[in-house]
């Protein structure tokens, strides 16, 4: 008897807990106000607060790497670190490799170029347009206007300055991210009408490996939690007042 209770004892001192997990994300801390580095060359933004807001709803420790954008999916691939919260859209080609979580944050995009220049995307025919590389921006201007030059930037902060210094006639950007570009840079304006199709921009969720359900719904149940007890809400209202 004292043996089998032994046997009990030890096997739940060893077995895993909640508290004591740790989950590693990934990020691209380069599109404010989702992730970005402060001056102390950290990554903060509403995208890491939610991870962190996550993490502490499910007694979880998480930590962060900054990689860049068109490698994020790989890396969770390969188990470098367990999901990815970059600012990342749910898409049919995207979930063939990854799980997604359910939508954290509901998305649409706009072009942004110099006040006045153009006022529909048909003006921008063979213009370049700034996009970063493996977003759905960039599928989706290859797809849908083949006339505009989609020019790839491993970062939209090199976009941004190149737009400023005009080697682009334009940029794309969430709406959210060019609501913080525009407050920067007050010459810029809208170019039409917001990009809506749900093919490319269906909302905003994290992504884990597919053989890892169990993480995907504890990331699940951890948001739906948030959202009942308003720290969703409040995040948003944080990171997007406008």
């Amino acid at each position: 008897m004292k043996t089998c209770l032994f046997a009990l004892l030890l096997m739940l001192v060893t077995l895993p807990s909640s508290a004591n997990q740790r989950i590693r994300f990934a990020s691209s801390a380069t599109y404010p106000p989702f992730e970005y580095l402060n001056a102390d060359n950290q990554i903060i933004g509403f995208d890491i607060d939610l991870a962190k807001a996550l993490c502490q709803q499910m007694k979880a420790h998480c930590t962060f790497v900054n990689n860049p954008f068109n490698t994020l999916l790989e890396g969770l691939k390969y188990h470098r670190y367990d999901a990815v919260i970059s600012g990342l859209d749910i898409t049919e080609e995207r979930s063939k490799t990854v799980s997604f979580t359910s939508p954290y944050y509901e998305n649409a995009a706009v072009v942004l170029a110099s006040q006045g220049r153009f006022s529909s995307l048909q003006q921008m025919k063979g213009k370049r347009l700034g996009v970063e590389t493996g977003t759905t921006h960039q599928t989706y201007f290859q797809q849908h206007y083949p006339d505009i030059i989609a020019v790839p930037y491993d970062s939209y902060i090199n976009a941004m300055l190149d737009l400023q210094n005009q080697r682009l006639d334009g940029v794309v950007g969430d709406v959210a991210a060019a609501s913080q570009w525009r407050k920067a840079h007050p010459d810029l304006a809208v170019v039409g009408q917001q990009l809506t199709d749900d093919k490319y921009f269906s909302g905003m969720a994290i992504a884990v490996r597919q053989d890892n359900n169990a993480l995907r719904e504890r990331f699940n149940t951890a948001l739906a939690a948030l959202e009942e007890n308003g720290t969703l809400e409040a995040l948003r209202k944080q990171w997007f007042p406008d």
